[in-house]
């Protein structure tokens, strides 16, 4: 049978499954490889009407990570564990042919945006309590039997992260810089111990109370379990917070819940490894994003612009590492074209920065007040990309000339040669060349996302 392509098809394949009427059918977002919808059935024999989830593979995409029925397995031991899971009602992909590769499961009420947890009043209350709630709920995890979990798979962190970057061509010194500090300084490895692989904001179900559901398990496998303690801390989730655990709380405050939960102590130092780890991690994950738009596979404005992404892990690895700042304490004045913007050349003004600034004006004064939901959302992402483009048409010609410049003083044509040479360890211990490599990517920062240059520098 044919994968269901129409809300009816699909609406009339889960009511077959359930033995019911499906009412109030929606999606609501898209991962990389899932969709999620929203729907209520209504019971044939009781009537009754049970609020549940689908969570089902897109058609046509390989997946990566456990099987869908590792997954179960993994769910099911995680709920006998006492960690907070929506309960699985339905193993979709046992019945593949009604309603395509999945599974449903309990709708459980909760926020799942990291922003609104990390802003809202409504979550103040949440927010004081949620870092201790994430250290118990991920000391349950880890205490899971990996033979309840089977189907896991251990998983190399650094080995992937070279496989991953070369396979991309993603050759910057930075992460360079970052893979020579991991693997120098790599904690002893704990007991091989079930890790969930994407424990962060925006994958916990939240509401006034604190954290009600974890989501998205993906990603779980077999490694360390300090890494989903240093993946919850990485800056990219902490949505403008300053608490190092995901925007809310310090790090303290998780280590010491984790730690009673536990019953053992934790390294603060080994879990900032895997915040470095985990930071490199999601830059190779940006570069991941943007590749599936620039190969073809998915056209998409947010993947594209994802891919500008990659420059803020390259900041935050830097300052992760304790590469310093100019002796004046501020980095070096963005270069700046005196006069106008551009000179008009061959096509006068207005030139193309002001063309693109123009649009976006337009696009997000006049557009965007008038749409809603995943429109005005899209709408967002495509003013993030023109702000982008109108910066590097101002700023990227008096960027480039310095960039050649810095790289001629090391004797470098370009960056690649210069992360190889970091990579073979020929530039150990010279301490201009991580000068060099944070001038560098201050000035792409600047491009990408000027504002993440002015929030408060990791400890």
């Amino acid at each position: 049978m044919a994968h269901p392509e129409t809300e009816s098809e699909l609406g009339g394949a889960l009511g077959e499954l359930l033995d019911g009427t499906v009412e109030g059918l929606r999606r609501l977002s898209g991962g990389a490889s899932r969709e999620t919808w929203s729907f209520a059935v209504r019971r044939r024999g009781s009537g009754g009407v049970e609020p549940l989830i689908l969570q089902r593979i897109r058609p046509g995409l390989a997946m990566g990570g456990p099987s869908l029925a590792a997954e179960d397995a993994l769910l099911a031991a995680a709920e006998r564990a006492g960690v907070p899971v929506p309960h699985v009602v339905a193993d979709v992909a046992a019945t593949a042919p009604l309603v395509g590769d999945g599974r449903v499961t309990a709708h459980v009420d909760g926020e799942a945006l990291g922003p609104r947890i990390v802003r809202d009043e409504r979550y103040a209350d949440a927010r004081r309590v949620l870092a201790g709630q994430c250290g118990r709920a991920l000391a349950a995890i880890h205490a899971i039997d990996p033979d309840e979990a089977p189907g896991l798979e251990p998983v190399d962190t650094l080995g992937r992260l070279r496989l991953g970057l070369d396979g991309l061509g993603e050759h910057r010194p930075a992460f360079e810089l970052a893979l020579r500090w991991l693997e120098a300084n790599r904690p002893p490895p704990g007991p091989e111990r079930v890790v969930h692989g994407d424990f962060r904001l925006g994958n916990l179900l939240v509401d006034e109370t604190g954290l009600r559901a974890v989501l998205d398990w993906e990603l779980a496998h077999l490694g360390d379990p300090l890494e989903d303690l240093g993946w919850l801390c990485v800056r990219a989730w902490r949505f403008g917070g300053t608490g190092e655990v995901g925007g809310i709380a310090p790090l303290g405050d998780l280590l010491d819940a984790y730690s009673d939960a536990t019953g053992a102590p934790v390294d603060p130092d080994a879990v900032r490894w895997w915040i470095v780890a985990g930071t490199l991690t999601w830059g190779l994950i940006c570069a991941v994003q943007a590749h599936r738009h620039l190969d073809g596979h998915v056209r998409s404005v947010e993947l594209a612009t994802i891919g500008r992404r990659v420059c803020e892990n390259e900041y935050d690895l830097l300052q992760l590492l304790g590469v310093p700042a100019p002796a004046a304490g501020a980095e070096p004045a963005a270069p700046e074209p005196s006069g106008r913007v551009e000179p008009p050349g061959l096509h006068g003004r207005p030139t193309a920065a002001e063309l693109v600034d123009a649009v976006r004006g337009h696009l997000t004064d006049t557009v965007a007040p008038q749409l809603t939901g995943a429109s005005a959302f899209h709408l967002k992402v495509a003013g993030n990309a023109l702000a982008i483009v109108e910066r590097e048409l101002r700023l990227g010609p008096a960027m480039a000339a310095a960039a050649d410049q810095r790289l001629a003083t090391l004797g470098f044509v370009d960056e690649a040669a210069l992360a190889a040479a970091i990579r073979a360890g020929h530039l150990d211990g010279q301490a201009d060349v991580a000068a060099t490599v944070r001038a560098l990517v201050v000035d792409r920062v600047r491009v990408a996302n000027p504002r993440w240059l002015e929030a408060p520098d990791q400890p």
